[in-house]
This record gives structure tokens, sequence and C-alpha cells, in this order.
């Protein structure tokens, strides 16, 4: 690639970013073009409707999940009880990243889900090493690809040649994995510009990414709210009529929930275990090094038995693991939901939320997640 084409684009005009988001600037920077004011949510069943007839989800918004007393009470009793659980797995995380070749990330989690999980890591590293590495935020979209805005902002920023390590929280099959290494290569075809497309997640029971806390699918309390513990901020949008060529993908920033707010409670909560997990992370981190775990994409089998089980065409109707199961019966139209043992400890919100919108749910023997959601067909059945 000729030297000039990555000199070119890194003087692309890219808009600069405004203050958005409820987390303290210092914790991250949001690489999003503010859409707060644009009318853009649709009731569930029309949202539904319109993504099963072909119109991007990206184009629109669902109406935010308003949690009653009693899920706001299990979403306390969950992080007290798995505070140092999501701890140890969040700097396990930050210490394999810590021993990679290379000069020191700039962290980039994936908007939303990863915003928090990324907070955490940049918080960790800096109470072991002093060192405060910048953190973005930015939108990657299963479909329409990685904000390049947002990436060429950060490497006019940071330098074309700086060491990016993408963040996210979890992984269901693994759909965001291949959409980043897909932006990845095309960036590197189009550009000359390489990036390690390398996913850091505080859970991979998909076994998509070798960089992880656990591959247990268990419930990471930012899973169980939307906005209002993720800095209040909406998924992003990416629309023609509202995302110009030098803009970033959009969000909105809910100013108007900030009472209900629980986003720095969350990550405060967190880190204030890291001190008593720091030696354990330490040797789980060594451990990977020595014997590096294989990603063998194993949730995708899973997802082929139940489209067989269930006569289902399209996999993109099948969610795996509690956080994806969370955003069916959150903002999707839920069919069914499928778990491994109604013993499971880390199902209750999912109990909970199938309870309050009457879905049913069944064990399925040999499930690798804890559960997986089924969004229902507008056409009808669970096609």
């Amino acid at each position: 690639m000729n030297v000039s084409v990555i000199e070119q684009v890194m003087q692309r005009k890219v808009n600069p970013p405004v203050p958005m988001g409820s987390y303290d600037p210092s914790d991250v920077v949001f690489l999003l073009k503010d859409l707060s004011n644009v009318n853009l949510e649709k009731e569930t069943e029309e949202r539904e409707h319109a993504i099963q007839s072909g119109v991007h989800y990206s184009e629109m918004l669902p109406v935010e999940y308003h949690p009653t007393d009693e899920y706001i009470a299990l979403f306390h009793e969950t992080l007290e009880h798995s505070a140092a659980k999501v701890a140890l797995a969040a700097a396990t995380v930050a210490e394999m990243i810590l021993r990679k070749q290379g000069p020191p990330p700039v962290l980039v989690s994936l908007a939303r889900a990863g915003t928090p999980i990324g907070i955490l890591i940049k918080r960790y590293i800096k109470m072991k090493t002093n060192r405060d590495l910048p953190h973005y935020s930015i939108s990657i979209i299963r479909g329409k690809g990685i904000d390049e805005n947002a990436i060429l902002y950060i490497l006019q920023q940071h330098g074309a040649d700086a060491r990016l390590q993408f963040i996210d929280g979890w992984t269901g099959k693994g759909a965001i994995r291949h959409v980043l290494m897909d932006a990845c290569r095309m960036l590197e075809e189009r550009y000359g510009i390489r990036l390690d497309d390398d996913l850091a997640v505080l859970a991979d029971p998909g076994q998509c990414s070798a960089t992880y806390g656990t591959r247990e699918d268990y419930l990471i309390p930012s899973a169980c709210l939307n906005s209002t513990v993720s800095g209040l901020m909406s998924r992003t949008v990416l629309r023609d009529d509202l995302i110009g060529p030098e803009d970033f993908h959009g969000a909105k920033w809910y100013k108007e929930w900030s009472e209900s707010d629980l986003s720095r409670y969350f990550v405060d909560r967190i880190s204030s275990c890291f001190a008593e997990v720091s030696d354990l992370a330490q040797r789980q981190a060594e451990d990977a090094l020595l014997h590096p775990p294989a990603v063998t994409w194993q949730g995708m089998k899973d997802i082929r038995s139940i489209q067989e089980a269930f006569g289902i065409d399209d996999v993109n109707m099948v969610k795996p693991g509690i956080g994806e199961t969370t955003r069916v019966l959150l903002r999707r139209v839920p069919w069914k939901i499928l778990i491994d043992s109604p013993d499971n400890p880390n199902l209750k919100h999912i109990m909970l939320l199938a309870k309050d919108r009457n879905v049913p749910v069944e064990v399925f023997p040999g499930l690798t997640y804890s559960c997986c959601g089924i969004i229902q067909s507008v056409k009808g059945g669970g096609e």
C-alpha cells in the first residue's frame, strides 16, 4: 500500500466528538454523534415487524424497558453476589492485554455493552501500572460494519501505528467478532491500516475469542439493564439522513433518566474488588499465555442444533447466552426461551422477565449456554 494513501486517509476530516454520557469523562470518550433530539424509538411489535420486513435494526431504536422495583432489586442482589466474580474476569482480561507485545494499547470498547467493561479494564490497568490508557467507545453494527470515522479519529489522535484493543461484554454466536474481523481486513485492503481484530470480552461462552475472563455463561449484572447501566446511552444508530460523511455513527443520550442511572455505581462497585482478585487474575492470565485457549466457535454448533430442532431458517432469530437472551426479552418479540437447567442460579432475571412478558420457557438438553432466546416470527410460529 502506497504510504501516501495512509497519509491521505489520516488527514481526512472527521467531526470531533462532543461530550456525551453520564460516565466520568476520564473513564471514556464516546465517539458518537448526538441524536438526542431525534425521535427514533419504535414500539416493540412495530420495530420487530420492520426488522423482519427488511428494515435494518440500526435505523431505529427500541423503547427502553423501564424496570420494575422487583427487577431493580434483583440487579442489586446480583451485583452484590457477583461483584468479585466480574472483577476477576475484568482483571484477568486486563492482565492478558498487559502481556501482549507492543506499545501500551488504546482501549476501544464496542458501544454499548462493551463500554462499562472497557472502563473496568482501564481502571484495573491504572491501578496495576499507574498508566492511564486512552479509552474510546465506538459503534459497530451487524450488517453495516464498524464506524470507520471513529477508527480514523483514534488513529489521527494516537498515530497510524497505534495498537488498538477492542473490547466487548460477551460473545453469543460470534457475529460481532466476525464483523470486527471483516472490518479490520477491509481497512488493511483499502488503506493499508493494520489492526488487531482480537476482541477482549468478560465472558466467551461461544468460544469465539482468545482474550476472555471466563467461558462460563453467567450473568454479568450490566446485561440486566439498558441505558441506565451504560452511561445513559442508547444503542447506536446508522441512517443516511442523519449521519453525514464526516460524522460518527449516532446515539441518544437519555439525560431525562439520570435519577435512575446506575452506570457509575456499577463500575465503582466492581472496581472496589480489584485489589482482592489481582493475584488470581495474574495467575490466570499467565496460564492462558502458557496454554493458549482454542477458538472453536462451539456456540455456532449449538445454534445449528437449535435451528434443526425448531425448524428455524434465519440464524439471526436465535440469540444464545444470558446477555443476548436478556436483550431478546427487553427489546424484541420473544417466541420462547431455552434454558440448560431450571436450577441455574444465573437465570433469575431471565425467569422474571419471561414471566412478566408471558414467554414460555423450556429445558433444552445439552445446551452449551445457560439459555437461549428465540425471536417470534411475524409470520407466526418459530420460523
